[in-house]
């Protein structure tokens, strides 16, 4: 079994014109995304038909059993504000911040 991870890095990843940010230390990385707009594209994936998901699918706790397994803690961040905490605890730690980033995304439309 893997025992942990270490991690020392920055990166700039150029996503449709906008950079998101990576960096990581020890066993803590962070990814930054410059806003919600840029997190909604990069999740959403491409339009298509919807396949049915199994029943007990949770594409983040799946995440979060990964970086546990890895021994990271992974933050998710847009514009500088952590949403989603993985790796630490049994279940993700969605944080206040994206639930009012999902609601004002819903207001700015495109």
């Amino acid at each position: 079994m893997v025992k942990g991870l270490e991690i020392d890095a920055r990166l700039v990843i150029s996503y449709n014109d906008d950079h998101v940010q990576v960096a990581g230390t020890g066993n803590y990385l962070i990814v930054n995304f410059p806003n919600q707009r840029v997190l909604d594209a990069a999740t959403s994936g491409p339009p298509g038909p919807k396949k049915p998901k199994p029943p007990g699918f949770d594409p983040l706790q799946q995440l979060h059993n990964l970086a546990r397994t890895l021994g990271l803690v992974l933050e998710l961040r847009v514009a500088g504000k952590t949403h989603v905490t993985f790796g630490i605890g049994g279940a993700p730690k969605i944080h206040f911040n994206a639930v009012l980033g999902k609601i004002g995304s819903f207001f700015r439309g495109n």
